[in-house]
């Protein structure tokens, strides 16, 4: 069984009676321990694409099945509940709490978990952030860490939930490249060593080789759909990604 599958998958909005079609018909399907990279030009659907995947919202038309659970049709309280049961995210602008500490912003999802006691939450959060090598800034605030370390604490948060899938929007876009590299390289362990699914949105082709997928969209579909980075480049900078 696949653990994502998309059928047909459909997003329109209304805008001020102007009809945009965010996605126009997308099937896909996803198994555990991909790692995915969705790229394409700005208006392409890669981001509406992404909050689907990730239950942030809900398709106009079409199925999505999540290890068989169909999403399409699930109340906001009922996405939200598989989202922290499955799913960590990670952003490009970190989305941490100013005035907390870097293990406590950790535990945030934790409060959500009923039955998980304060020491447990305190345990998980401490051993997440070792592993993303940030150990000894447990204690740290956010504006006490650099950008690269703020994402590592973003990355902690996303994992402490143990989720299946990791997905990232932009995640290095407010680094540098040698920290840009750093994330990857945890993302690439992520992946290959404890078989965590990635699926990421990113401008950046150094980013988007660490992937082993690469979906193209344009205009609301899928164009392309392979494990070539070159072939994906190709599709992304033609003028006829439609062929």
């Amino acid at each position: 069984m696949h653990l994502i599958q998309l059928r047909d998958i459909r997003k329109v909005y209304h805008l001020e009676e102007v009809k945009v079609e965010a996605l126009r018909g997308v099937s896909l399907s996803i198994d555990q321990g991909e790692y995915v990279a969705l790229m394409g030009p700005s208006g392409s659907g890669k981001s509406t694409l992404m909050n689907l995947l990730g239950c942030l919202d809900r398709p106009s038309e079409g199925s999505y099945l999540l290890a068989g659970e169909e999403v399409a049709k699930m109340s906001r309280d009922a996405r939200a509940r598989l989202r922290n049961q499955r799913i960590g995210f990670v952003f490009q602008n970190f989305n941490l709490l100013a005035r907390t500490s870097a293990v406590e912003n950790v535990e945030l999802p934790l409060l959500y978990s009923h039955g998980t006691s304060g020491r447990e939450r305190n345990r998980r959060a401490v051993e997440v952030l070792g592993k993303v090598g940030l150990g000894d800034r447990m204690d740290h605030h956010p504006g006490q860490l650099s950008g690269g370390q703020q994402q590592r604490v973003a990355v902690a948060r996303a994992l402490v939930n143990r989720p299946s899938i990791l997905m990232a929007d932009e995640p290095t876009g407010n680094l540098d490249s040698r920290t840009s590299r750093e994330l990857m390289q945890i993302f690439r362990e992520l992946n290959e060593d404890e078989g965590i699914t990635v699926i990421l949105v990113t401008h950046d082709q150094d980013v988007a080789r660490h992937a082993g997928r690469y979906l193209v969209l344009r205009d609301g579909l899928i164009v392309t759909d392979t494990t070539d980075f070159d072939a994906a480049l190709e599709s992304l900078h033609s003028r006829d990604g439609e062929e």
